[in-house]
């Protein structure tokens, strides 16, 4: 008789409301309303610049709005998912975290590793 081992593999991925919560901890300290950070340029519980916006609002026309919605944080949510949803669709949470740090390319440049040794850290 033979006999079979089988080897499961587990990937684990947090779920995208906990990367989410991480990253509303490291943007702005889980506050919420009208927060402007990065000299002006960013804004919202989730820091969104108006390009990141522009992007995700052309991605999911459904969206609508303007950019002074980025307060509210429900709002930031549906930002945040369309424009990972257009550029980490199926990657893992640290390429998310970078692109959402760093751009369409943020997973692969440098500088956005300490970001998500930031996000990792709040992490559930």
């Amino acid at each position: 008789m033979r006999k079979i081992i089988a080897l499961l593999v587990v990937c684990f991925s947090v779920s995208g409301s906990d990367l989410v919560s991480a990253i509303h901890k490291v943007e702005s300290g889980g506050r919420v309303g009208k927060i402007i950070g990065d000299g002006g340029k960013a804004l919202g519980p989730l820091q969104i610049h108006v390009e990141n916006w522009k992007d995700a609002v052309e991605f999911d026309k459904t969206i609508g709005g303007k950019y002074s919605d980025c307060q509210d944080l429900g709002y930031s949510k549906k930002i945040f998912k369309a424009y990972l949803d257009r550029y980490a669709k199926n990657k893992s949470d640290e390429a998310k975290a970078r692109i959402w740090n760093g751009g369409p390319n943020g997973a692969k440049i440098k500088g956005t590793v300490g970001y998500w040794q930031k996000v990792k850290a709040n992490l559930k």
